[in-house]
């Protein structure tokens, strides 16, 4: 006999119930939607910035403007697609409780603290610097700080979902095993991607470092200092049945940056630079880093 359409209807609905969801994918739908949005927009801004403004050296045509308006070509969208193109279960949910805004609101402040004052870090501890035309903020190009904010979205995607699938699959270890397995591959992670970042950049010629091999070696270990921290922070934001507030992810990304700054700080005062750095660069004082000295 056919069923009818409300027994089918049940059917349908306990089949649903039955499947058993990925371990690589968040439990909210709406974490589920933001995630696989980052990650499916990231080829986006990573094409035309590695595949095509870089190889093809469209950079050495580009003043202040250009290099602005690829910054935001890279950014914005991240904003302005998921305003349109709604998932499923954000259909019901005001913007402040969908996962996109508040990942987007985490990263932001994360970056913006990471950009205006720990790059300074990279001046005074890695003897980096950028030399191409830009408009600043408290000398920081304003370019990275949009293209920091799109390379943080795919990083931390990444970090969640995989992540979440090592929890999955190491839930029936000891607690011990699971923190041991988890620090390791936050570790790994972490140092893969700052070595990664500053290998694809590497045929940029305006962002330059005195030594680029220490830089690739050790300088990719002080970078992946911020992930250490912002990794794990990061991947609570609704992951559990509590769903977080805009004020909670932004008072979580500020002590997220707080800590990166006094690791990162830690390093500068007991490691020191790990190039000589010019004194034009050193700071005036054994206090912040981003104190120059002044004429």
């Amino acid at each position: 006999t056919v069923p009818s359409p409300p027994d089918a209807a049940a059917r349908r609905a306990a089949a649903g119930k039955g499947k058993k969801r990925s371990a690589w994918l968040a439990a909210d739908g709406s974490k589920r939607w933001g995630e696989a949005f980052f990650l499916l927009y990231t080829p986006f801004w990573l094409t035309l910035c590695l595949g095509l403004v870089v190889p093809f050296k469209l950079y050495e045509r580009f003043t202040e403007l250009e290099y602005l308006v690829i910054g935001l070509v890279s950014a914005v969208p991240a904003f302005l697609i998921p305003l349109f193109l709604v998932g499923k279960a954000d259909n019901n949910r005001s913007l402040k409780d969908r996962y996109w805004v508040k990942a987007n609101v985490w990263i932001m402040v994360f970056s913006y603290v990471g950009n205006y004052f720990l790059t300074h870090y990279f001046f005074t501890v890695l003897g980096a610097s950028y030399t191409f035309p830009s408009w600043r903020m408290n000398n920081v190009p304003h370019t990275t700080f949009l293209l920091t904010h799109a390379c943080f979205l795919f990083y931390h995607m990444a970090s969640n979902i995989t992540l979440r699938k090592l929890r999955h699959s190491t839930a029936n270890l000891s607690m011990s095993l699971q923190w041991l397995f988890e620090v390791a591959w936050i570790l790994a992670l972490a140092y893969f991607i700052a070595y990664l970042e500053t290998l694809a950049i590497s045929n940029f010629p305006y962002y330059e470092f005195i030594d680029r091999d220490i830089m690739y070696t050790v300088g990719s270990l002080f970078y992946a200092l911020y992930f250490l921290v912002s990794f794990p922070m990061f991947s609570r934001i609704d992951e559990k049945a509590e769903k977080w507030s805009l004020s909670r992810v932004a008072i979580d990304a500020l002590g997220a940056a707080m800590l990166v700054t006094i690791i990162l700080d830690l390093w500068r005062i007991f490691l020191g630079p790990i190039v000589p750095i010019p004194e034009s660069r050193q700071c005036a004082q054994p206090g912040l880093a981003w104190f120059q000295k002044s004429d």
